[in-house]
């Protein structure tokens, strides 16, 4: 695997790619602007330059996970190579696993028709809507 030495620099938001947090750069820059990816703690900017050992708290659908940066890449090759480029800490994982444990649970509370609604019924189902409106 190509590492990048210490001397050169690197976008956080193209070492997000390379990890496979997102699909797209673009995708990394949007989630960095919008204030899903912490660096040490604090919001930053698509440009910063990460460095080995730097914490980074990032959120991913459901999930928030921190990790410790222990490599730097600007390259995207196979998941198993990309997950040497950081190390998630103990606490994390054990936040998310209670959290999706917590969602399993309610899961169940949620009542779900045995079968779709057939057409009559989602016409009644659009006029009950409608007449809220």
């Amino acid at each position: 695997m190509s590492q990048k030495s210490k001397s050169d620099k690197i976008r956080l938001d193209k070492w997000l790619w390379a990890a496979r947090f997102y699909k797209t750069r673009n995708i990394a820059k949007e989630a960095i602007d919008g204030g899903k990816v912490h660096l040490n703690g604090q919001r930053c900017k698509p440009g910063k330059e990460p460095k080995v050992g730097d914490e980074l708290k990032v959120r991913v659908g459901w999930d928030e996970k921190i990790i410790l940066i222990k490599e730097l890449s600007d390259k995207r090759q196979k998941a198993e190579l990309a997950q040497q480029l950081y190390e998630e800490t103990a606490d994390s994982i054990k936040a998310r696993e209670m959290s999706a444990e917590q969602r399993r649970s309610l899961r169940g509370a949620t009542p779900r028709p045995e079968k779709r609604p057939d057409k009559k019924q989602r016409r009644d189902i659009m006029k009950h809507k409608s007449d809220f409106l």
